[in-house]
């Protein structure tokens, strides 16, 4: 489809008997429309440039949600190793120095929508209690994660942190890891659809549809299992469209040692 450029809203072109002179009066009065004509101009190309955007701001399409008012979760497991190699010197050392031979952990169970999904629905978030913190440690390994996906994503589960933090917990016990992905000592090529195969292998009940697995530009990422709210499988269309399209990828090494 192609759009016609914007036609102008006035036409300024003053029309004097040949000769004649501009008097003062004249010339404020043409100032002042060419300031209205201007303004008009900017105001309609605002418009269109909304029109092609679909109407939605930014600011509109951030708000955060209400809590407990979604449609299912996202249990998102992370390959820990892709983390602490893409992250570099900001990785956290909690979870990435050597002698953490982290596989894939908890990177948060996320409250989803049919479309779109709830972040950050209470400002300040309530605090989580610092035992609550240490005891999803060994499933986050990292302080500042497990405090981050509280504040975005935990809030808008409707439960308090103690019970929210259980909830994941039992959602993690749920899944069951394939024995290949439990250990890895040096880079390993791996395709999307055999990571995708081999978690439907071992847990009974999951399908295609309820699964997606991400990577970055060149490294596998995560696996997302989407869950509802009783943690049976569910499916999850919007979360298979952000899955990755790449046809083989690295699964870089745990940190042992």
């Amino acid at each position: 489809m192609v759009r016609a450029g914007l036609r102008p809203l006035l036409d300024l072109r003053a029309e004097l008997p040949h000769g004649a002179a501009v008097r003062l009066g004249d010339a404020a009065r043409l100032a002042r429309a060419a300031l209205i004509a201007s303004s008009l101009a900017c105001a309609a190309l605002g418009a269109f440039v909304l029109s092609l955007t679909g109407g939605v701001t930014p600011a509109a399409a951030q708000q955060p949600g209400t809590p407990g008012r979604f449609d299912h979760y996202v249990l998102a497991l992370s390959w820990s190793p892709t983390y602490c190699e893409s992250a570099g010197d900001r990785a956290d050392p909690a979870q990435c120095k050597i002698g953490r031979p982290f596989a894939f952990v908890v990177h948060g169970l996320w409250p989803q929508n049919i479309s779109g999904w709830p972040e950050d629905c209470q400002k300040p978030a309530p605090f989580v209690p610092e035992p609550v913190v240490r005891s999803m440690l060994d499933l986050m390994p990292s302080r500042r994660l497990v405090i981050h996906e509280w504040r975005k994503h935990g809030t808008c589960s409707g439960l308090g942190a103690t019970a929210y933090f259980d909830t994941v917990r039992k959602a993690r016990a749920a899944i069951v890891i394939p024995t290949e992905y439990r250990q890895l000592d040096t880079y390993k090529m791996v395709s999307p659809g055999d990571v995708e195969a081999a978690f439907l292998a071992v847990n009974p009940g999951l399908d295609a549809g309820m699964i997606a697995i991400t990577c970055d530009s060149r490294r596998l990422h995560e696996v997302r299992i989407c869950l509802d709210k009783s943690l049976g499988f569910t499916s999850c269309a919007e979360v298979d469209k952000r899955a990755c399209r790449a046809s083989r990828v690295v699964m870089p090494p745990m940190r042992g040692g």
